[in-house]
């Protein structure tokens, strides 16, 4: 069994340091909802106290329907293969998002013993198998191998779990993240982890990303670069734009980035439906990541259905807003952000002048 991983702790969820200029400014605005309004669902967060990396656990531990789309070029992935519709396991009972690269997929092995001493999961003979998926984002440029979450982190964000789950930032898989890594990671800013949901026809659906782009975060409302590759004055602008300009890419690596996502719904879907609403939902990383499902990222979405409301999804429906749901993850994970010694946040910046 893996050892204990070190106590969780708040070390890696800084605010501004004290005269910086986002020190003197308002709070952010009021969370835009969590993944917890979808009812069946409860979300964990563990992090490293000493390392800027940590995971995410959703527990479904009745069950519920589930799809994935990988969307990005550089995944890194455990368990779903079996969330295509046409295979046999029909429900899950947890998923996974960390930090670490593929060594923070053994994260899962400590969800699935979690689950099963509780008495979750399929009988199999004498024995209880939870399924649990898992999916990965490269944030060891921040730390190394030996602090990626194990097992045991993934049991200690299980028992962290709550189903009114509102952290949000540098939180569980966002806490390592970073965005506009397009031109070299020296001029990168600090991603994270964000939540939004919504009320349509009778049920809730819901979004939680953690974004570790190698683009740009963009708000679609007002097209403006919220985080992104850092020009000479020190402020996010377009990596795209950069490139057109005539600046050098910065021979990131492949696989250094993945913006991973969880859009759920209390409707009852099919395992084809579930599938599609992940499809789907990627749009929602399009319209606020620039540019987006990389060579260098391992872009991600599940899709997972309680069926708690006790009625059908409506697809036409669901599908039409998913991509707004996650857009607004997004933007949030990104406006919930706290610097690092060495990424400077969205929140940190000045305000810039009125044109």
């Amino acid at each position: 069994m893996a050892s204990a991983p070190p106590a969780a702790s708040a070390a890696f969820s800084p605010t501004a340091p004290a005269g910086s200029p986002g020190a003197a400014r308002a709070a952010p605005a009021a969370p835009s909802g969590s993944l917890c309004d979808v009812a069946g669902l409860k979300v964990g967060h563990w992090q490293h106290p000493q390392a800027p990396t940590g995971c995410t656990v959703i527990l479904c531990e009745q069950g519920a329907v589930a799809g994935v789309d990988v969307r990005g070029a550089a995944p890194g992935t455990r368990e779903t293969d079996l969330l295509r519709p046409e295979n046999t396991v029909p429900r899950i009972h947890g998923l996974v998002l960390s930090g670490g690269s593929a060594f923070g997929l053994s994260a899962a092995d400590g969800v699935m013993r979690w689950l099963a001493e509780r008495g979750h999961g399929f009988q199999v003979g004498r024995a209880r198998v939870p399924i649990v998926p898992a999916a990965v984002l490269f944030d060891l440029w921040l730390h190394g191998a030996d602090t990626a979450p194990n097992a045991a982190a993934g049991q200690a964000a299980c028992d962290a779990a709550t189903n009114d789950q509102q952290a949000r930032g540098n939180v569980g898989a966002g806490t390592g993240a970073t965005v506009g890594k397009l031109l070299g990671v020296s001029r990168s800013m600090k991603g994270g982890l964000g939540m939004a949901s919504l009320r349509i026809g009778g049920v809730t659906l819901a979004a939680m990303v953690a974004v570790n782009a190698v683009g740009d975060v963009v708000d679609p409302r007002s097209g403006e670069v919220i985080a992104g590759s850092r020009g000479p004055d020190g402020r996010p602008r377009s990596s795209v734009q950069a490139l057109l300009d005539g600046e050098p890419l910065g021979g990131g690596l492949a696989g250094s980035a993945t913006t991973l996502g969880v859009i759920a719904t209390d409707a009852r879907l099919t395992k084809a439906q579930a599938s599609k609403l992940a499809q789907i939902a990627h749009d929602g990383f399009a319209r606020s990541i620039q540019p987006v499902h990389t060579v260098m990222d391992g872009d991600v979405i599940f899709a997972v259905a309680t069926g708690a409301a006790g009625q059908d999804g409506d697809m036409a429906l669901l599908g039409a807003v998913a991509a707004e749901v996650v857009a607004r993850a997004v933007v949030d994970a990104i406006r919930s952000a706290r610097s690092l010694a060495e990424v400077p946040a969205a929140f940190d910046q000045p305000a810039r002048a009125p044109a």
